[in-house]
């Protein structure tokens, strides 16, 4: 797929604001160019050189440390050339200048990897990879998106659809030569390897679900009527005084976010005001937009006094959104004298503790993961996003949609389609099949600069 670019780009491949070191990078044709006008000497391939950067007048704009790239051996595939330089804005932007008026242009969001992607230096899974190493939110997350970047993710969907192709081969073997005295449809081989391949993909699913709650987390949203003890769970969670916390009903009247780990895994908490009818117009808008948070979480916890309401009256008339999941959160159980436990209830899990004093919260910890579907870390090989499972998940749809044909009517045709099908969604991930509409909403969400 490689397509040498005829622009060269350019930008500020660290973050912005002041640091000892700045790097300005640049890829394309022009890099020798610049790199003669900017430093006087074309630096030897792969050495750092220590030099001055010059404006246009030759006067010295900055010293620091040129390494320049040759084609194809860099990261874009393309010459490229990094400046690195003093990390000041001003001194940066003026070099950036200078690049840009000897012919660069202003580098997009990611383009760097897109030209990365497109001269096959790396596939689509890898390029993601980048950016989740920079987003990660947590060393585990880090160490997966590192195994992703080195390509661990893709041999595992290289090794599918590997296994798609020669079944793909073997059933048109079949529908090509159909005088052949051996049914190769009906003979058990097709059927199994068949079976094999969804078994293979499942698993990968499996760890690819683990993977993408290591990188994207969840969103948990704390619910229930006033003085239930949200803001107590909130703070219990976290790990600090995030919420104020009295005995005043309705304390809570905006929403309240924290950013936490559980056992690894990101979870976005979020704090709600009490759900209740209300006079009270600032009281009315945090319900308005605890109800808003309500529709947007991917798990709730309904919190609910266990001596002020013990039969949890107030859910009943919560009228909480359909198809999110819910966790009863039987609070204050102290005060009746009970211990922490884990039940059931309404076909829910309820899980009774005090949120003050944080007795029963590793109870809660634990439900959290068993309910995400985290196998743990240990079980985790690699970084995932929801277009993976999402890709993943319709060729297992294609996949049953074949198995079905075979089975039922010996519809060698059909299964070969689905089996084409499956091999088109899994070529998603890597990138060998893909539209140019996704490849820039990929790139779109990168650093400028990488």
């Amino acid at each position: 797929m490689s397509t040498y670019s005829q622009d060269t780009i350019a930008a500020i491949a660290t973050p912005s604001g002041r640091g000892g070191v700045g790097i300005i990078r640049l890829s394309g044709p022009l890099v020798e160019e610049i790199a003669l006008a900017v430093t006087a000497a074309l630096p030897p391939p792969r050495y750092a050189c220590f030099c001055d950067f010059m404006d246009a007048d030759a006067e010295v704009i900055d010293q620091g440390i040129a390494l320049y790239f040759r084609a194809p051996h860099s990261f874009t595939g393309e010459d490229v050339l990094e400046l690195q330089g003093h990390g000041g804005p001003v001194v940066m932007d003026m070099l950036l200048e200078r690049c840009l008026k000897l012919g660069a242009r202003l580098a997009r969001p990611g383009e760097f990897s897109e030209r990365a992607y497109l001269n096959d230096k790396m596939d689509l899974a890898q390029a993601e990879a980048i950016a989740d190493l920079i987003d990660s939110e947590t060393a585990t997350a880090a160490r997966l998106a590192t195994r992703s970047l080195q390509g661990h993710f893709s041999r595992k969907i290289h090794e599918l659809v590997d296994a798609l192709i020669r079944l793909r081969m073997y059933v048109e073997a079949a529908i090509d030569f159909p005088e052949e005295e051996i049914d190769f449809l009906s003979d058990g081989k097709v059927s199994a390897d068949l079976l094999d391949v969804i078994d293979k993909i499942r698993e990968v699913r499996a760890k690819a679900s683990s993977g993408r709650l290591l990188r994207d987390g969840i969103s948990l949203v704390i619910a229930g009527e006033p003085n239930a003890g949200k803001s107590s769970l909130l703070n219990a969670l976290a790990g600090t005084d995030t919420a104020i916390v009295t005995e005043v009903p309705g304390t809570t009247r905006d929403v309240l976010r924290e950013r936490i780990q559980i056992g690894g895994v990101p979870v976005h908490l979020v704090d709600t005001a009490g759900l209740r009818e209300t006079s009270d117009q600032v009281e009315r808008e945090g319900v308005r937009r605890a109800r808003e948070e309500l529709h947007q979480a991917d798990q709730l916890l309904w919190v609910y006094d266990a001596g002020a309401d013990p039969d949890n009256k107030g859910m009943q008339q919560a009228d909480l959104p359909a198809g999110i999941p819910v966790t009863l959160i039987c609070n204050k159980v102290d005060k009746l004298g009970e211990a922490p436990q884990k039940t059931s209830r309404d076909g829910m899990v309820e899980i009774s503790q005090c949120a003050s004093s944080g007795e029963g919260l590793e109870l809660l910890q634990e439900h959290l993961l068993q309910s995400m579907g985290f196998q743990g870390a240990e079980n985790t090989e690699f970084i995932a996003r929801r277009r993976h499972l999402d890709a993943i998940d319709r060729a297992l749809v294609s996949l049953h949609k074949g198995r079905e044909a075979l089975e039922q009517h010996q519809a060698g045709e059909l299964l070969a389609e689905d089996l084409r099908q499956a091999q088109l969604a899994l070529s998603e991930i890597t990138g060998e099949f893909s539209a140019d509409d996704l490849l820039g909403e990929i790139f779109s969400s990168f650093c400028i600069g990488k």
